[in-house]
C-alpha cells in the first residue's frame, strides 16, 4: 500500500492518510469543508461542499487520477434536508456515467462540519 499525501488537501485529523492506493484502487478518506492553506472550515453547507470536492480533486491529481476515475462515493450529511442542495453541487464535479453512491445522515462530523465525502477510485 502507498499513502497518498499533498499540501493541497487538509491534514488529516487522526491517524490515517488523506488517500491509500493499493493495485490501481485509490482509497480517499472521508474528506471535510476544510480549507488546506488555513486548516479553517468553511463557514456555509455550500462554501463546505465545494471544498470537499476541490480537495477530493487536489488528492485525485496526488495519484495521477481524475474525478472520471471515482468509482464510489459515500457521502454524509448532518441534514439530510441539504439533500438536493448537495446534488446541485455533486453534478458541477462529476458527468455521467455517475459513479455508484450513497447519502447518509449523520449525527455529527469531526470539526463540527456539515458535510464528509469519501470515495473510491480506479486506475
Amino acid at each position: 500500500m502507498k499513502s497518498i499525501h499533498t499540501e493541497n488537501a487538509p491534514k488529516a485529523v487522526g491517524p490515517y492518510s488523506q488517500a491509500a492506493l493499493k493495485n490501481g484502487m485509490l482509497f480517499v478518506s472521508g474528506q471535510l469543508g476544510i480549507n488546506p492553506k488555513d486548516g479553517n472550515l468553511a463557514s456555509t453547507f455550500e462554501e463546505q461542499a465545494k471544498l470537499v470536492f476541490q480537495n477530493i480533486d487536489n488528492i485525485l491529481k496526488e495519484a495521477n487520477m481524475s474525478f472520471k476515475n471515482i468509482v464510489k462515493a459515500s457521502v454524509f450529511l448532518t441534514d439530510m434536508g441539504r439533500f438536493a442542495e448537495m446534488n446541485e453541487i455533486y453534478k458541477q464535479f462529476f458527468i455521467e456515467p455517475f459513479p455508484a453512491r450513497e447519502a447518509i445522515q449523520v449525527a455529527a462530523l469531526p470539526k463540527g462540519g456539515d458535510i464528509e465525502i469519501s470515495v473510491i477510485a480506479m486506475a
